[in-house]
């Protein structure tokens, strides 16, 4: 059906024109009304939330309410509030004006300007959801005149007017969101003023131009992000405006593993062919975890879901390259974890014990401790520690055919590889680094260069961590 070009068209098109009489967050409301009827996902994509933050947006929502999502880098803020536009009408009928002004009351004097000339004829629009939302990254350059607006003389020159006249005015991106979403990111990192400038949006729902007597009574979804460690009387905030906002939605990263692993799995980018065994994928996401609880990392700047999506694609590499390079299947292997280690030293902020011991130290412990966690209560560690108790020592090569005779030569890893692995020698292989990483992982064993060797007797047991 083709779309109404004109006013008159869209009034008789019997497009329904109850639709223009709502505001935006009423529209997001009988959207998620009807999305809760019929059972559909509110937030395509966004795991880990079911049970804590999408109630709480839910809540929001249908309370119509401006809201802000406090939580530490990586924990999908900005996706949700992107994901907004799912609520959003699939099209929208405007007038030409800089405000995309509702065809039946628009508030900018162009809008109106246009209705009294062309009355009927009066040209539309047609906005999809992604036109109406409007983002911002808060900064320290931004000013009012950024989000709100200002005089513009040259406008003014052009059109013979004077500074009088009221459409001169240069609009900023709030009022250019009008009938749509404005979402603003680390919303405390925008200097005090351009904060109390945002306070007549909240409360009031309009902005003045400085300068000029004309309010525009606005019909726009204000949505904001930030870290909690900033969003205090302590930090950046301004108490006032922070009163404004009607609610406060704390994200946080993945409680379950398995929620963390749909994650990763959905946003990390992997070449075909190359397989990554379960267990290692888990031990990715456990370097993740791990690093979440250590003291020598700070948890104020979190530790992102960026971090195992970076180190699955490196893994994902390292098998990738071998594969190519020895011309075998590309199966990653526990060694590609330590392959990956720039996704993680890159993605830590160090406390003073951390940065000590140096970021690559750390990492290298994490994904020990990650890959001796994920091995758990699996039997069989004991007799291939007991193999290297003579002061023996294994080395690994790259090639797995080679590596795997090298394997049979320690009967006990022998025999755990065989029965955990496939039927070819990469998956074999590949358990067996893993059964050896686990050792050394709970300080029994030393990973060198090219292989492994019996750990010192000061090295002394090493402390068995469990995954949440």
């Amino acid at each position: 059906m083709k779309r109404p070009a004109t006013l008159g068209e869209l009034k008789a098109s019997g497009w329904p024109l109850e639709k223009l009489r709502r505001g935006v967050r009423d529209e997001a409301r009988a959207n998620l009304v009807q999305k809760l009827r019929a059972g559909e996902p509110i937030f395509p994509g966004i795991y880990g939330y079911q049970e804590t933050v999408i109630p709480a947006l839910v809540r929001a929502i249908l309370a119509r309410q401006h809201f802000i999502l406090l939580g530490l880098r990586g924990q999908a803020k900005s996706r949700i509030l992107r994901g907004l536009t799912g609520l959003l009408d699939p099209e929208l009928p405007a007038l030409e004006t800089p405000l995309r002004d509702n065809p039946l009351a628009p508030i900018s004097p162009e809008g109106r300007r246009l209705l009294a000339e062309a009355g009927d004829d009066a040209p539309l629009v047609w906005l999809t959801p992604e036109e109406r939302y409007l983002e911002k990254l808060a900064t320290p350059d931004v000013t009012v005149a950024d989000l709100i607006g200002e005089l513009d003389p040259i406008k003014a020159a052009r059109r013979g007017q004077g500074l009088d006249d009221l459409e001169a005015v240069h609009y900023g991106l709030i009022p250019r969101a009008n009938r749509g979403v404005f979402a603003v990111n680390e919303l405390p990192d925008l200097p005090a003023r351009v904060q109390v400038a945002l306070f007549n949006v909240l409360e009031e729902g309009d902005v003045q131009i400085r300068g000029f007597p004309l309010r525009l009574p606005l019909d726009v979804w204000l949505v904001f992000s930030a870290n909690p460690e900033d969003y205090t009387a302590r930090g950046r905030i301004v108490t006032p405006l922070k009163d404004r906002i009607d609610a406060e939605v704390r994200t946080h990263y993945p409680r379950r593993l398995e929620d963390a692993l749909r994650i990763t799995r959905a946003e990390a980018r992997l070449p075909e062919g190359a397989e990554i065994p379960e267990f290692l994928a888990r031990a990715v996401e456990g370097v993740a975890f791990l690093a979440r609880e250590d003291a020598r990392i700070d948890q104020t700047s979190g530790v992102s879901q960026r971090l195992p999506i970076s180190l699955l694609e490196l893994v994902a590499a390292g098998a990738e390259a071998r594969a190519l390079e020895l011309d075998e299947p590309a199966y990653a292997r526990p060694r590609d974890l330590y392959g990956g280690l720039p996704a993680i030293t890159g993605k830590l902020e160090l406390e003073y014990e951390g940065e000590l011991l140096g970021a690559e130290a750390l990492a290298r412990e994490l994904v020990a401790r990650a890959l001796a966690a994920e091995w758990g209560e699996r039997p069989g560690l004991d007799e291939v520690a007991a193999w290297f108790a003579g002061g023996r020592a294994l080395d690994l090569p790259e090639a797995a055919d080679e590596a795997w005779r090298r394997v049979l030569e320690v009967e006990p890893l022998a025999r755990l590889a065989e029965r955990r692995g496939g039927d070819d020698a990469a998956s074999r292989v590949a358990w067996a680094e893993f059964a050896l990483e686990a050792l050394v992982g709970r300080g029994r064993l030393v990973r060198g260069e090219r292989g492994y060797r019996p750990a010192p007797p000061a090295a002394g047991e090493a402390k068995e961590p469990l995954l949440p």
